[in-house]
C-alpha cells in the first residue's frame, strides 16, 4: 500500500483546520483521496477556508466546534462518525503559542493555554477511542511540538503542554497497539504559519516575523502525512530536530540550551520575541 492508498475514501476529522498545518493537512488529505471534515471556532474563517478547497467540494465537510468545550468536541466528533458511517482518523491539531517569560503569565493565561493546547486534545481523545474500539480500527494524531520533546526557553506554558501531548499519545500508543488503534506525536520546529504572527490574546500583529528557517507549511504536511502512513510515533520536523532532542536526552546538551536561553532573553528584551 502507497502512502497515498492509507488515506484514500478515510474519513478523517482535523480540528483548527482553516490556518496553518490544519490547512496544510486538509489540503493534502483531499488531494489523496481522503472525505475531510473541516472544524474550527470561527465560522467565516472555516467557510472561507473550505471555498479554497472548492475543487474537492464532494469530499470536504465543515464544523464548527468550539474544542475548548467538550460537549462540543464530543458532539462533533460522535456526529461525524455517525453521518459518515466511522472514524478513521482524528488530527487534533488546534493549538495556540506562548511565549513569554514566566514572571509576567498570570493563571488567567496558564488556563487559556491549557484549555486550547492540552484539553482540547484530551477531549478529542476521549470521545474518539471508544468508537474506534468497537470499529476495531482508526488512527489518532496530536500536534505537539519541538517544545514537547526538549526545553524552549520563553515557553514554560507552551511547553507544558506540548510536553503533556506528547507523554500522552505516546503512553496511549503503546496501550492499545494490539487493539489496531494507532497514535501519532507531531512535533514541528519552525513552520511558516499565522501562528508566529498571532499575541498570546490571539490579535494579529503584522511586524512579528516569521523565522528564516521555517518551512512551508504544505511541504510539513506532506512529510507528515507520510510519516504517519508509516504508522511513526514521534513526528519530528525538521529531522534535523530529532539530533537535538537526542542530545538533550542523553545529557550533552546543557551549554547549548544555555546559551539558547541568554540568547531568547536578550532578543525578548530588545524585540519582545525570542527570534
Amino acid at each position: 500500500m502507497t502512502n497515498s492508498e492509507y488515506y484514500k475514501d478515510k474519513i478523517c476529522i482535523v480540528t483548527g483546520a482553516n490556518s496553518g498545518i490544519g490547512y496544510s493537512l486538509t489540503e493534502k488529505l483531499l488531494k489523496m483521496g481522503a472525505i475531510v471534515y473541516m472544524a474550527g471556532r470561527n465560522p467565516e474563517k472555516v467557510e472561507k477556508a473550505a471555498e479554497q478547497l472548492s475543487q474537492y467540494s464532494d469530499r470536504i465537510h465543515t464544523i464548527i466546534v468550539d474544542v475548548t468545550i467538550q460537549e462540543q468536541v464530543q458532539k462533533a466528533i460522535e456526529d461525524t462518525a455517525e453521518e459518515a458511517g466511522r472514524l478513521d482518523f482524528l488530527f487534533n491539531n488546534a493549538g495556540i503559542g506562548g511565549t513569554m517569560p514566566f514572571e509576567t503569565a498570570t493563571l488567567d493565561d496558564w488556563k487559556r493555554i491549557i484549555d486550547i493546547n492540552l484539553w482540547s486534545v484530551i477531549y478529542g481523545v476521549h470521545t474518539a477511542v471508544p468508537i474506534m474500539l468497537k470499529q476495531g480500527y482508526g488512527h489518532i494524531v496530536n500536534t505537539s511540538s519541538a517544545a514537547g520533546i526538549y526545553p524552549n526557553s520563553f515557553q514554560s506554558l507552551y511547553g507544558l503542554t506540548k510536553y503533556g501531548v506528547t507523554g500522552f499519545t505516546e503512553s496511549l500508543r503503546y496501550e492499545y497497539a494490539e487493539m489496531g488503534i494507532h497514535f501519532s506525536t507531531i512535533c514541528p520546529g519552525n513552520i511558516a504559519t499565522p501562528i508566529f504572527k498571532k499575541s498570546f490574546d490571539g490579535s494579529v500583529i503584522d511586524e512579528l516575523p516569521i523565522p528564516d528557517d521555517a518551512i512551508p507549511a504544505d511541504q510539513a504536511a506532506k512529510f507528515i502525512l507520510d510519516r504517519v502512513a508509516e504508522h511513526e510515533g514521534v513526528i519530528i520536523i525538521p529531522e534535523e530536530l530529532r539530533k537535538l532532542w537526542q542530545a538533550y536526552v542523553i545529557g550533552v546538551a546543557d551549554d547549548m540550551f544555555l546559551q539558547m536561553a541568554h540568547e531568547r532573553r536578550q532578543s525578548y528584551k530588545k524585540k519582545g520575541t525570542y527570534f
